[in-house]
């Protein structure tokens, strides 16, 4: 029995050596590099947003010589065509070649599909643009997190804006897609509620290239606002169109997040006048802003424009985060990102909420006007900022 009882001790004794030891290495193990997984758009109707992120990436890891816990970071890029079926063959890829995150998507419709694989894997996913509100969640995924803005923020600063300006009858121009149907629900409950009439509502389709139907039943209806929960190339097209009408002359048209200086860009003079929910400007004025501008101005010789800024963001604090926990320890970065702050986010300080991965924040609501030099020919000016406690409830588990 002693002899028994013996060797049952230190089996015993080995075993949690060995449990010590393996995690020990885990968490030890430094790899020749630390990898990025990048799933974007660089096609499709959001492809015009893809490059933007990418370069706001590039400027992130570069003020950091390029490096993360001692080692070259590097990254991979791959293009989803603003699909969820390539978005999650692309992650799944990215995930078997060693990656040690996924960055992205830019759709949502993709970044959900997406975070199914991060979560079943245990990958740490960053996500700086999509806004469908079931991305953070309370009880969500542990491992996906979003720096940028929900679409109920954005939609909650719409319906301030339709309100101070008392519109009465709104159309509304949607695409058909998930998070924006859902959007648009909200809005109109909310809107019809303060006193609004719902003077239309079209679906298009995602990569619509005719809006000249919509255009008209708008122009012949007495809507005088138009809310688009549109937004890349589809948002770009419409104004083009509803420019050759002079639509906005007799309608305001705003929406969510419909305009910054790559789609204004995109559309020309038919943009001016647009209100829009915006995710970061480069107008911004703190310190952490004014460094990244010139640091973007100095590589690509134009102002950062919204994704790029958020990609920006959002890496930096990551990459500052995993910095801090000093190991090779995916949990123990996971851990900490969902207890950090970033007092010198380019947006302000950001806070993000354990209890849905989500970082608080506050909005900033925008028109698109004349550019002066050195400015864009269009650009967008802040005409109102949203503190968080106006934007975001309470997270409830």
């Amino acid at each position: 029995m002693f002899t028994n009882g013996k060797i049952f001790k230190t089996s015993l004794a080995v075993a949690a050596a060995t449990m010590v030891f393996a995690s020990s290495a885990q968490a030890q193990a430094k790899p020749e590099s630390f990898k990025i997984g990048g799933v974007i758009s660089l096609s499709g109707p959001y492809g015009l947003l893809g490059e933007d992120m990418r370069r706001g990436v590039q400027i992130a890891i570069e003020e950091r010589q390029g490096k993360v816990l001692g080692v070259p970071i590097e990254v991979v890029w791959e293009d989803d065509e603003t699909k969820p079926q390539p978005a999650v063959q692309k992650a799944t890829k990215l995930i078997s070649e060693g990656s040690h995150m996924i960055f992205g998507a830019l759709s949502s419709a993709s970044t959900l599909a997406v975070m199914n694989i991060t979560k079943q894997r245990k990958i740490p996913h960053l996500v700086t643009i999509s806004a469908d509100d079931k991305i953070t969640v309370p009880g969500g995924s542990r491992y996906t997190f979003r720096t940028s803005n929900t679409l109920d923020m954005e939609n909650r600063m719409a319906l301030s804006y339709m309100q101070d300006k008392k519109l009465k009858k709104i159309y509304a121009v949607t695409a058909d897609y998930q998070a924006t149907r859902d959007g648009w629900e909200w809005f109109k409950k909310n809107a019809t509620s303060s006193g609004a009439q719902i003077a239309g509502e079209d679906y298009t389709p995602l990569g619509n290239r005719d809006f000249s139907s919509v255009v008209d039943k708008i122009a012949k209806s007495d809507a005088d606002g138009v809310f688009l929960a549109l937004t890349g190339s589809d948002v770009v097209t419409f104004l083009k169109q509803a420019g050759q009408v002079n639509l906005s002359k007799s309608k305001v048209i705003f929406g969510p997040v419909v305009a910054d200086e790559t789609m204004a860009a995109g559309v020309g003079p038919s943009a001016l006048g647009v209100n829009s929910g915006m995710r970061y400007h480069y107008t911004i004025n703190n310190a952490a802003n004014r460094k990244f501008v010139e640091a973007y101005q100095k590589k690509f010789n134009v102002f950062p424009p919204m994704a790029a800024g958020e990609a920006y963001d959002g890496m930096s604090w990551w990459l500052d985060t995993v910095e801090k926990t000093g190991v090779w320890d995916k949990e123990k970065w996971v851990d900490a990102f969902a207890n950090s702050v970033r007092e010198n986010s380019v947006e302000g300080k950001k806070t993000m909420r354990a209890c849905d991965r989500q970082a608080l924040q506050v909005g900033y609501w925008g028109e698109v006007v004349q550019g002066t030099p050195p400015a864009p020919a269009l650009t967008m000016k802040i005409t109102q900022v949203f503190p968080e406690n106006k934007l975001f409830t309470d997270c409830k588990q």
